[in-house]
């Protein structure tokens, strides 16, 4: 996702700006409506938000696991199938 903001914008919230580049986010600032700079994330920046947020997902696939629902039998079932 890309925006656009302008100059003074930029320097009022660029910390705010910092933190949408780090999530992935890349943003064209412009002085007197014509773009003169991009803020996008570097490769390290873009690692660390993919990762953040695989995290975040299975956090979120924890809490939906309810223990004691693993089926050993079924396991050992298809361990044994990919033995094969």
């Amino acid at each position: 996702m890309t925006e656009t903001v302008g100059a003074f914008v930029a320097k009022t919230h660029l910390s705010e700006l910092l933190d949408r580049v780090e999530r992935g986010e890349e943003i064209i600032i412009t002085r007197h409506g014509k773009p003169i700079a991009k803020l996008a994330p570097t490769d390290r920046s873009t690692k660390r938000a993919r990762a953040l947020a695989a995290a975040k997902r299975l956090s979120g696939l924890g809490a939906q696991l309810q223990p004691g629902t693993f089926d050993w039998e079924q396991w050992k079932t298809l361990r044994d199938e990919g033995r094969r």
